[in-house]
């Protein structure tokens, strides 16, 4: 059974799930290591940041950036992971073929990677920000308590999401999946707690880790229900016209293209706790991520020994020049 590790220090490398391997981000390379028939295959990158003084690195601005980068680097992995993972992929079909010659190689990859990336947030919008919109507004009839409203909206999105992720970690295909989710995790306990990058030292570690992405995406749905909550209170005592239209089709319209218009904020606050609670370990901190750690015995699972050795050649790859350069 997997021990909870000794943290003696806080690294700002963290990692994916791929399709049967793992990738690394760590201060200056990204790493993609993926388990084929050959044996190993391991791709470092060096890694693109933007300048010191780049507004990108501006509290309230790097969260939306660095989400972003996130989701497109984290789809380029997933798509090479499919390349060089040992199962055989479905044939391209006609209209990629005639893509790719008309686009060249390069091109299609990136019109691809950018489809899939708008597309993933697209969904991601839509299921767990745009239906609880559209549901909790629905309510607006009988309950005219603003707070009330938000509460009930954000306990839709909280149960979507829950249900969500149960659902697919029910999924054969995703066990798997998830299995490497948690060898990324064992792994980089590990190495915060100091101990040799071993196959028998990774497997002793627990599988929660209390920065992982999976948790800053709870802390988002929490966080939004406060934001909605105060912006919509803020635009109501703006506009008190909107009240005399509540109810109605036109205000639950405004009011959902209005915390559309917030969701980059919420992600930006978000991001700017997980950064303050990763650097912190006290009882406030604990408390703040002990959902996100409960909610991780959905989406990782206890992996073999195959998988932890992936983790731990993905998480050596990235490993800084200078020791301590990766402290989060």
């Amino acid at each position: 059974m997997a021990k909870q590790s000794q943290e003696k220090f806080k690294t700002m490398i963290g990692g994916q799930a791929l399709i049967e391997g793992i990738m690394m981000r760590g201060p200056e390379k990204d790493a993609v290591v993926v388990r084929g028939k050959d044996g190993l295959t391991v791709e470092v990158k060096a890694r693109k940041l933007p300048k010191a003084k780049s507004p990108l690195r501006w509290p309230f601005i790097r969260g939306v950036y660095n989400f972003l980068d996130s989701n497109v680097t984290g789809v380029k992995a997933l798509m090479r992971s499919a390349d060089l993972s040992p199962e055989e992929g479905e044939p391209a079909s006609k209209l990629d073929l005639w893509l790719e010659k008309k686009l060249g190689n390069e091109k299609f990859q990136q019109a691809l990677v950018a489809f899939a990336v708008v597309l993933g947030l697209c969904m991601s919008v839509g299921l767990f920000f745009l239906l609880p919109m559209v549901i909790g507004g629905l309510f607006d009839r009988w309950v005219h308590n603003n707070l009330l409203l938000n509460l009930i909206e954000g306990g839709i999105r909280l149960v979507i999401f829950v249900v969500y992720m149960f659902l697919i970690s029910r999924m054969k295909d995703m066990r798997r999946l998830f299995s490497y989710h948690g060898a990324e995790h064992k792994t980089i306990r590990c190495y915060e707690a100091r101990l040799p990058l071993t196959v028998e030292n990774v497997r002793a570690q627990t599988r929660l880790h209390p920065r992982c992405g999976t948790s800053f995406l709870l802390v988002v749905m929490v966080l939004s229900i406060l934001v909605f909550s105060v912006g919509s209170s803020l635009l109501l005592a703006i506009a008190p016209a909107l009240a005399a239209i509540q109810g109605s089709f036109l205000y639950r319209l405004l009011m959902i293209v209005f915390k559309l218009l917030l969701i980059p904020l919420v992600v930006s606050i978000g991001y700017e706790i997980n950064r303050l609670v990763g650097r912190h370990d006290n009882v406030l901190t604990r408390i703040v991520t002990a959902p996100g750690m409960w909610f991780q015995h959905f989406t990782t699972n206890e992996p073999d020994d195959s998988m932890i050795q992936v983790g731990i050649a993905a998480l050596e790859a990235v490993l800084p020049e200078q020791e301590g350069a990766d402290r989060w």
